[in-house]
């Protein structure tokens, strides 16, 4: 007899409570979910778009000259977040295509786009047009010595790669810690930057 009314007791239980039943499974699911995906197929930790410069280098002396050939101390480029490209000072296609890259991504950071400067480093003797100076206003323009800049700019393995072809990024500490991908994208570009932005409390 006990049997029969054991199962109506577990029966009037089960309709009593799965509602509630449901609502813990409900809340259940996003935790399991974390534990599969952790522990049995944990996805990519990667969540940057450019490559991490590992390990960081810290910004040398560089020999550098403001357009009117006035010595620049590198150590002017410490303290804030520095997007920093090289080429040639006649800036081909490719080259007015990265600076207005970094002239996009300032701005698309909004009220924190004074903490980000803009450098261009001319690795020969060419001015700059007077356009291009006006078109780009606010990036510093600066001759560099080529060695200089090719031992201190990190390029990606292979013999393929250029110093024309990036986009780095100097923290305020003056360690170059980012390369961006030739011909980037500007909106995963700026991904990368407002992250570094949020946690930092420097620069």
């Amino acid at each position: 007899m006990s049997e029969p009314s054991d199962r109506l007791a577990a029966a009037s239980h089960w309709r009593r409570y799965r509602v509630l039943y449901a609502i813990l499974a409900v809340c259940a699911a996003p935790v399991l979910a974390a534990y599969f995906f952790y522990f049995v197929a944990p996805p990519s930790a990667r969540t940057n778009y450019g490559d991490l410069v590992q390990p960081q280098r810290p910004l040398p002396a560089l020999a550098l000259r403001a357009l009117d050939g006035t010595a620049v101390d590198s150590a002017a480029l410490r303290g804030g977040w520095v997007m920093v490209m090289a080429d040639s000072g006649l800036c081909d296609e490719p080259c007015q295509r990265k600076l207005w890259n970094m002239r996009q991504v300032r701005l698309a950071t909004g009220k924190e786009r004074e903490r980000v400067q803009r450098v261009f480093l001319i690795l020969d003797r060419e001015p700059p047009s007077t356009l291009l100076l006006h078109e780009y206003e606010g990036t510093r323009f600066l001759f560099a010595e080529p060695d200089q800049v090719a031992s201190f700019l990190a390029l990606p393995s292979g013999g393929a790669a250029r110093l024309h072809d990036h986009v780095w990024l100097i923290d305020p500490l003056g360690n170059l810690m980012l390369r961006w991908p030739p011909a980037a994208d500007p909106s995963r570009m700026k991904k990368d930057l407002e992250k570094l932005l949020r946690v930092s409390r420097i620069g």
